[in-house]
């Protein structure tokens, strides 16, 4: 990362810390929408904003009781869709639905059940070329992907999986023409920011690994 000139280090130290006890910690996460098979063959979408990449393996934190966890325990092809600030009304209406049927008891009174989450959404399926479920055409980057490894969380309220990134899909306006990789200054990803939808404000600096200007 860039080293603060000291003009822009923060000279206000006269406030101190205080403890806190937020009910979230989603600290600035992107979201995604997993896009994951039935056991009828159908397809479940579903947003998630615990994710982040290792080399070319993406690592998701589930809630262990729902339907994309259910299915990438026994069918492990899925997508990841990564929206951009735009899509963030239809990540929200994914937000109260859930494709399990009864509704666990940890979503009942605020979830939905929901069959159809791609028409529910208003979002379009778009084939994928090396796993079964579909892409989200509307989403700027698109990630299939295959489950390497999946293990319950401490709590064991959650399933943290770990998944191989087979292609990447991206809208050719986000590249660097003549190039392999993503452009920083035309791709924002949506993020959430303890419950709030944000996208990326100006540049203020890049690390010295990047690969474009």
């Amino acid at each position: 990362m860039n080293t603060p000139t000291p003009s822009s280090v923060p000279t206000d130290l006269s406030s101190e810390h205080v403890t806190v006890t937020p009910s979230i910690l989603y600290f600035g996460t992107p979201v995604v929408l997993l896009s994951t098979e039935n056991e009828n063959g159908s397809f479940n979408l579903a947003p998630m904003s615990s994710a982040w990449a290792l080399g070319h393996v993406i690592v998701l934190g589930l809630g262990a009781e729902g339907q994309t966890a259910h299915n990438l325990r026994s069918r492990r092809d899925l997508v990841v869709n990564l929206p951009g600030p735009a899509q963030w009304p239809a990540v929200e209406r994914l937000a109260p639905l859930t494709g399990r049927t009864p509704v666990p008891a940890s979503k009942r009174g605020s979830f939905r059940f929901e069959p159809d989450k791609f028409a529910a959404a208003g979002l379009r399926p778009q084939p994928s070329e090396l796993v079964r479920p579909p892409r989200v055409a509307e989403c700027p980057m698109q990630l299939e992907a295959r489950v390497a490894r999946a293990q319950p969380d401490s709590s064991g309220d959650f399933l943290i999986v770990e998944a191989q990134v087979l292609k990447v899909h991206a809208d050719p306006r986000i590249i660097v023409p003549g190039s392999q990789h993503i452009d920083p200054a035309a791709w924002s990803p949506l993020i959430y920011n303890f419950r709030h939808y944000h996208g990326l404000g100006p540049e203020l600096g890049h690390s010295f690994r990047s690969r474009t200007a």
